[in-house]
């Protein structure tokens, strides 16, 4: 689990400096697909990483909008904010936390329940997923997306 977590971090990583390359007004173009554009996309995967970790850790959801984000350095201030108490989590994670069950209360009121597991699996494919939309998107730019590749990343030993 936590091998692909770090992926996931070393990843986000290079897309931040790959959008160092790109105007502005490109990574806020609302694009077809995912959340809205690419800036908008990365400040979602860490919202998203960060507000299912706290649900399993019984803290509050973060209630902030991607409005007071529009910049590249605002939402990677953003990702170090988070990511220490997200990778202490990760870090932390023990086979004995994978059937521990989250109850999780929609806004109209539905209760589900998930297990640990079942919610780590799905932040890290989360994250899998909008990578995905962000190489497409790099393409459409006629710039060379970030590759995805793990191996030779050096997270397996």
């Amino acid at each position: 689990m936590q091998t692909f977590f770090q992926y996931n971090w070393m990843i986000r990583e290079e897309w931040y400096k790959w959008c160092e390359e790109v105007p502005l007004e490109e990574l806020l173009k609302v694009r077809t697909g995912g959340v809205g554009g690419i800036l908008h996309t990365l400040f979602h995967i860490i919202d998203v990483e960060w507000s299912w970790i706290r649900l399993m850790q019984g803290k509050p959801d973060f209630k902030e909008s991607f409005d007071d984000y529009q910049s590249l350095e605002r939402v990677k201030e953003l990702d170090v904010l988070f990511k220490k108490e997200v990778e202490e989590f990760v870090l932390s994670w023990n086979p004995q936390m994978e059937h521990n069950e989250v109850r999780e209360t929609s806004q109209d009121g539905i209760v589900e329940i998930f297990t640990c597991g079942e919610i780590m699996r799905h932040v890290i494919a989360h994250e899998i997923h909008h990578i995905g939309q962000l190489s497409v998107w790099s393409r459409e730019l006629g710039k060379k997306p970030v590759s995805a590749n793990l191996i030779g990343k050096g997270l397996t030993t």
